[in-house]
């Protein structure tokens, strides 16, 4: 089962959403991109394994987006598989075209950090 078509929309069309990541009894939110491609739902660190929500989510996948009043509830798995990896670097392409990190975003060095956040 995916997400709900109006949750799609709403990340696939809202350029900056926050992330919300535990660490023990902490909360955490930081600003991330997010794309939807074929239904399915990408993140990545554009500092790549040196940002802090990424290894949060290393150690404890189940996060949850928020946009606006939205709380959408999510677990995150690494997808570094070559198909993903591409199909989430074409998406940023595609959603972010103009915008000036869109270099960091897509750079060999990023690459592993791209995931797929599934519906809980």
């Amino acid at each position: 089962m995916g997400f709900e078509a109006g949750d799609l929309r709403l990340m696939n069309e809202t350029r900056e959403v926050l992330i919300e990541t535990r660490r023990g009894a902490r909360t955490f939110r930081t600003i991330i991109w997010i794309v939807v491609d074929d239904g399915e739902v990408f993140i990545r660190s554009v500092r790549g394994e040196t940002g802090k929500w990424y290894q949060r989510v290393l150690a404890n996948p189940e996060v949850a987006i928020h946009i606006g009043d939205r709380n959408i509830p999510a677990t995150a798995v690494p997808a570094i598989e070559p198909e993903s990896v591409v199909r989430t670097s074409d998406a940023l392409r595609r959603k972010y075209p103009e915008s000036r990190s869109l270099d960091s975003m897509v750079h060999p060095s990023v690459l592993g950090t791209t995931m797929k956040l599934d519906p809980v």
